[in-house]
């Protein structure tokens, strides 16, 4: 509570100090955005939320039942980047103020709301060579890098919830080669921590080791467009990124890696198994038209976790398996947009999970592209075959 107080209290002191200037800023482009007089130092302060409707039914065997209906704010964010001492050395900060952006409290973060999603610096060394130190998102699967504020559906697939490596702390390497006639290759290798994000009572398990290759043969995407859903910019030419990632997480210590219980057994120690996440994926846009697909798989030396005599289970299993998403729309020239996406997610017998597909259909109306816009989508969803569900979600987002 005092965390929240005192930053209110910052944030209207400075908008108070400056309350009879007229800004040249534009909506979108961040609420403040603040360059020192010698250069020395720079912010940007862009707050957003996402507000949902959601209505559920699920089939009883026979047909289906009264609805489910659920409104929340799924996401309400603080996010303030820029640079600091040289235009070479930036950072980003993100804070997540809404229920689902807190949520996980534990003994590992001593019971505390996880407000702090990004906590980075970015240090452009040498050429093409940036150091990145802090908590961020490690480069896995496209769609999971992509920001939730930049999304063509209301939320991400099941591929994403299931398997993705998320957010931890530690370093990151990355660089970029010019191969010629426009064709460019993006390393990034990261070494962190292991459990996830804004954990305080240091490392459990092993490391966590991370390497990414991305290729772009046509070139560089508009706007970043290839970290972005939906082909806003139109872009006039062919992209394409392909993207590789291989994930290891030594001795991990949480049912899903960065994620999930941890697996503490009764005598208080903690089961840990080595667990592999592998990626492959591609976004691709050409006028209007775009395209995300994504391959998932995830491993574990051993999925079943065991007490201290390495036999009896715990009741904790390794979430392994695999998943393939892939995701299509068009954006039309009045900025409405039809969008379809498929997912499947198999997993490993042992854990006891039931195969999954999702059929998804999206309508979006951008009115400043994804900083103002409304999204409603309907999703079919079968377990095994048998069991069905549709949902229907209508949201809008707001980005300053």
């Amino acid at each position: 509570m005092k965390f929240k107080v005192t930053l209110a209290a910052l944030i209207c002191a400075f908008l108070s100090s400056n309350a009879q200037e007229i800004s040249d800023t534009k909506f979108g482009k961040g609420l403040i955005n603040f360059t020192a007089k010698d250069s020395s130092f720079s912010v940007k302060f862009a707050p957003r939320f996402q507000v949902r409707s959601i209505s559920s039914w699920d089939h009883d065997g026979d047909q289906y039942g009264s609805p489910d209906h659920n409104f929340i704010v799924r996401r309400a964010r603080l996010k303030f980047d820029g640079f600091a001492y040289s235009p070479r050395l930036k950072y980003k900060i993100e804070l997540g103020l809404s229920n689902r952006d807190i949520s996980g409290a534990n003994q590992f973060n001593r019971n505390t709301p996880r407000y702090i999603l990004d906590a980075v610096i970015m240090w452009n060394f040498a050429g093409n060579w940036e150091l990145w130190a802090g908590q961020t998102k490690l480069p896995g699967n496209v769609e999971r890098v992509v920001s939730s504020a930049n999304m063509q559906l209301v939320d991400r697939s099941l591929l994403n919830s299931r398997f993705n490596i998320d957010r931890d702390l530690g370093i990151q390497l990355r660089h970029k080669t010019d191969l010629g006639n426009g064709f460019l290759m993006r390393e990034k290798f990261s070494v962190s921590q292991g459990e996830g994000r804004n954990v305080t009572e240091g490392n459990e398990g092993g490391l966590q080791y991370t390497a990414r290759l991305e290729f772009l043969p046509f070139g560089t995407f508009k706007s970043k467009g290839d970290y972005s859903q939906s082909d806003l910019k139109r872009e006039e030419k062919p992209k394409l990124m392909a993207g590789f990632t291989y994930n290891y997480n030594q001795d991990a210590v949480r049912e899903r890696g960065f994620a999930g219980d941890y697996m503490i057994r009764t005598d208080g120690s903690i089961y840990e198994t080595d667990q592999t996440t592998i990626f492959a994926d591609a976004m691709f846009k050409y006028d209007g038209f775009s395209f995300m697909g994504e391959y998932a798989k995830r491993t574990a030396d051993d999925e079943i976790a065991t007490e201290a005599d390495g036999v009896t289970p715990t009741g904790d299993v390794v979430l392994t398996g695999n998943a393939l998403n892939l995701q299509a729309g068009y954006l039309f020239k009045n900025n409405y947009e039809i969008v379809g996406r498929f997912t499947t997610v198999d997993y490993e017998a042992i854990t006891g999970a039931l195969p999954v597909e999702q059929y998804t259909l999206g309508f979006n109306k951008f009115v400043v592209g994804h900083k103002l816009k409304v999204q409603s989508d309907i999703s079919y969803t079968a377990v095994d075959g048998n069991d069905d569900n549709i949902t229907f979600r209508l949201g809008f987002d707001i980005h300053f």
